[in-house]
């Protein structure tokens, strides 16, 4: 995955997050919807965007205009995963990768 591109963040058709209610991504207001998730990655920080449109197949049709949120998160080295994994530890989202993890926060909006 080339760094500072769109990725799908994942293989084949967009990886896709659904919040039943409002949050707060990184402090930042997100509607409850189900989202496209579409990462930049970069050597030290990643960009997860929450993309409008979740049906789609990779990142070929991926439209900045249709983005609800992006927000910047850093990068640390961890333990190797042979397969991308994400896990959800107390109020973090958390990607793991080979040896690196990413993650973002998230809370009730209200």
């Amino acid at each position: 995955v080339p760094f500072d591109k769109v990725w799908r963040t994942g293989a084949n058709e967009a990886t896709t997050i659904t919040f039943s209610a409002d949050v707060k991504i990184e402090g930042e207001m997100l509607k409850a919807g189900t989202y496209g998730l579409f990462t930049v990655p970069g050597e030290k920080e990643w960009h997860f965007i929450f993309n409008q449109v979740a049906d789609q197949w990779g990142s070929g049709k991926y439209d900045e205009a249709q983005d609800a949120l992006r927000v910047t998160a850093k990068s640390k080295t961890a333990d190797h995963v042979e397969s991308m994994d994400f896990a959800i530890d107390d109020s973090m989202v958390m990607l793991h990768w080979e040896k690196l993890a990413v993650g973002f926060s998230v809370k009730a909006a209200s």
